[in-house]
């Protein structure tokens, strides 16, 4: 018997409504997992004043007590999610989880410690050689280099023709970054450069299965949460509820395998508030 004052959206998918039902009838074997950017906090022109929405960190700090755990799953160093989410201290979210660089990074609020390991030698080298790269590919202009300590992004939506100046960069970071033995992570307006073998979807396995949680929500928006897509609906096919939360509607790839599409993060923070709501005071 929740709250009814903090109605709950209807996923449009049957695995979707059985996600939310399993969710709702043992919080405590949950996980909420997180995207940040576009998910918790919106998109804009310059990633540095990226900030959680603010309604994201009070929505949580009702939720997070309710359930297993609450992981934010970022491509960002972890101590920047840290700063830019306002997590650090905060009543309520003592066990928040943030893994950043795609889960090389951990930063637990209970310590406020970060474990990371050793940065990749690629990442500095494929930096360094940027700069030309951009100018040759006559992308110099427009383009921005976000430094990213264990991986290194290229923006364009500052460029005169943002999208055309991602598409003339595909290729010559593709080759700057086999060269270097990395990947190119595409997403809305950026092309990242980082190490292989880790990505939202491995993270997001390693967590559920370190919690045990019988349940898990992710909520994500952009190219990069499609391995946690499909590390969700892989969960699923094993048993486990799942729940997907499409964060706006800008990537098709996304939106499309989504239980629950939303218009964007204020209405993510509804739906974790609303969550917190439904499971208050009744639920187990």
């Amino acid at each position: 018997m929740g709250n009814q004052d903090h109605p709950l959206p209807t996923p449009s998918t049957r695995a979707g409504r059985e996600g939310l039902a399993a969710l709702l009838a043992r919080p405590g074997r949950a996980v909420i997992a997180l995207d940040f950017d576009g998910t918790l906090a919106d998109i804009v022109p310059d990633p540095e004043r990226s900030r959680a929405h603010p309604d994201v960190v009070p929505a949580l700090s009702a939720l997070a007590p309710q359930v297993a755990a609450v992981a934010v799953i970022t491509g960002r160093p972890a101590d920047t999610a840290v700063r830019y989410g306002g997590f650090a201290g905060v009543s309520g979210l003592d066990h928040l989880v943030v893994l950043g660089h795609y889960g090389a990074e951990r930063w637990d609020a209970v310590t406020g410690a970060v474990h990371a390991p050793a940065p990749d030698p690629g990442v500095e080298a494929a930096r360094a050689e940027l700069p030309v790269v951009l100018e040759e590919a006559g992308a110099g202009e427009g383009a921005w280099i976000e430094e990213k300590g264990r991986a290194v992004a290229v923006h364009t939506r500052r460029a005169a023709d943002p999208q055309g100046a991602f598409e003339a960069l595909r290729a010559p970071l593709g080759s700057l970054a086999a060269r270097h033995g990395l990947i190119v992570e595409p997403g809305r307006l950026v092309l990242e450069l980082r190490p292989a073998g880790m990505d939202k979807g491995v993270a997001l396995e390693e967590f559920v299965r370190e919690t045990g949680a019988e349940t898990v929500l992710y909520a994500g928006d952009d190219l990069g949460d499609l391995a946690a897509y499909a590390a969700v609906e892989k969960l699923r096919a094993r048993g486990t509820g799942g729940l997907l939360v499409c964060s706006g509607s800008e990537v098709p790839e996304l939106a499309e395998r989504a239980d629950l599409l939303l218009p964007g993060p204020a209405a993510v923070a509804a739906l974790l508030r609303s969550l917190a709501g439904q499971l208050t005071p009744d639920s187990p």
